[in-house]
């Protein structure tokens, strides 16, 4: 019998697509941030492979443009030891972080190599792309469920939801980190991601000992890329977390994702953006900050099996809210809280001016009676604030206006219920129990 022919069409095409040659370019120039590399022929997010005499590995480095035939490519890493002529070899692949649950409890690097001393993380087989695209808006699901967050004020007056996106907004000095460390050991979520992002480094340790400590980290995966950082290991850093989040919501989990602040976020993609040419517009900031804030802040929310909710921190310049990051990140999120400079300063903390701040999704998740004893509250608030000023002086007389004599008796119960000590966790039934308490006029 004769045997059937073999088709070998579909081997002939694997081979016709294969790519067996190699191309080793050369740096011909370093400017600044930039290493332009000539004989390669790479896309934009390539890693490439810079290789330095005296150095047992390669520095990675990312392309980040093109000029004059030439292939702009941004180190992750320190530039230190690279010179005219080192060899570049694309590795044919975009930037990638392994994950898996072995990293629970542990702090990494903004390109996801531990940072904590703890040993190689052993054990991590799965591969995560680091810059994907957020969710189809088609197949996230309608936010419904309450995220508790143990933290008073945003419980009761910003009630947050699973999946959702909130900014915190504040300038220096104000409370970000406190608030940041309160939610992170209080909140519901199964797995905290956070990211420190262009933070000074000394802050950093005092953040995970002091404001998130070890019950929080327990559960945490913690990502530092620090101020002295190269801009594009910070951008890194940023998009490492929250593969790592998408990782964990891909499981079936519930992930809070906190990131400190996307503002550094910025100004490392306007190092990037100035460095490969790009034109300064808004207040000294590139057109591609403005592009590539949408697809960080995008990526959390809802999706088929779990959810990402995410609290973003801003640092307002000049408590500005209205200067171009602050802008345009509120208009993305779904929700913002602001913390006061004055409140912080009169020793009120969490420092969140409540009448400034909004959840954009408490309607839809929080019932008729938590809403309307919330509003009373905030009317009250707003009365007092109107006559403050009468107030302090002696000149209101009492019973010329009925709502402010009702702010007036509620306000200290209100500025007690505020308040809240760092290490002080309210679960959410007690705060909204308190809540209706005060609204009845109780203290």
């Amino acid at each position: 019998m004769e045997s059937a022919p073999i088709d070998l069409s579909v081997w002939r095409s694997r081979i016709k697509e294969a790519n067996l040659l190699k191309l080793t370019g050369r740096v011909t120039r370093v400017i600044g941030l930039t290493v332009e590399v000539q004989g390669i022929n790479s896309p934009i997010g390539e890693v490439c492979g810079i290789n330095v005499p005296g150095e047992p590995e390669p520095v990675r480095a990312e392309v980040v443009g093109f000029r004059d035939g030439s292939t702009l490519l941004m180190p992750l890493g320190e530039l230190r030891g690279i010179y005219q002529g080192c060899s570049v070899i694309p590795t044919g692949k975009p930037f990638y972080v392994k994950v898996g649950e072995q990293l629970l409890g542990r702090v990494l690097d903004g390109l996801g190599h531990p940072l904590d001393g703890l040993g190689p993380l052993n054990g991590l087989t799965e591969e995560y792309a680091v810059d994907n695209r957020p969710p189809n808006p088609l197949k996230r699901k309608r936010i419904s469920e309450v995220l508790s967050t143990g933290v008073r004020v945003v419980d009761a007056f910003l009630t947050c939801g699973r999946g959702q996106r909130i900014g915190i907004f504040s300038g220096s000095g104000v409370g970000k980190s406190t608030l940041m460390g309160m939610i992170s050991r209080y909140g519901s979520a199964d797995v905290n991601v956070i990211a420190l992002i262009g933070e000074r480094g000394r802050e950093v340790l005092d953040f995970i000992e002091t404001d998130l400590g070890p019950e929080g980290l327990a559960r945490s995966v913690v990502v530092v890329a620090t101020s002295e950082q190269p801009a594009l290991v910070r951008l890194k850093g940023a998009f490492v977390a929250c593969a790592i989040a998408e990782y964990f919501r891909n499981q079936a989990k519930d992930v809070l994702l906190m990131m400190d602040s996307v503002t550094r976020f910025a100004m490392a993609q306007r190092e990037v953006g100035l460095a490969i040419g790009e034109p300064p517009a808004t207040k000294g900031y590139t057109p591609s900050v403005f592009a590539l804030l949408p697809r960080l802040l995008e990526r959390p929310g809802m999706s088929d099996t779990g959810s990402i909710t995410a609290f973003f921190t801003v640092l307002v310049d000049g408590d500005d809210l209205n200067e171009p990051i602050s802008d345009a990140v509120r208009g993305i999120l779904d929700g913002h809280i602001v913390l006061s400079r004055s409140l912080a300063a009169a020793n009120h903390y969490p420092a969140v001016d409540v009448l400034n701040s909004v959840s954009r999704l408490m309607p839809d998740i929080t019932s008729e009676e938590h809403r309307a004893q919330a509003g009373k509250l905030r009317d009250w608030l707003a009365a007092y604030r109107q006559a403050e000023d009468l107030i302090n002086i002696g000149a209101y007389v009492a019973g010329s206006n009925p709502r402010v004599d009702e702010a007036i008796a509620s306000y200290q119960g209100i500025v007690d219920f505020l308040k809240q000590g760092m290490h002080e966790h309210n679960n959410y039934d007690d705060t909204l129990n308190r809540l209706s308490a005060i609204a009845h006029g109780k203290r």
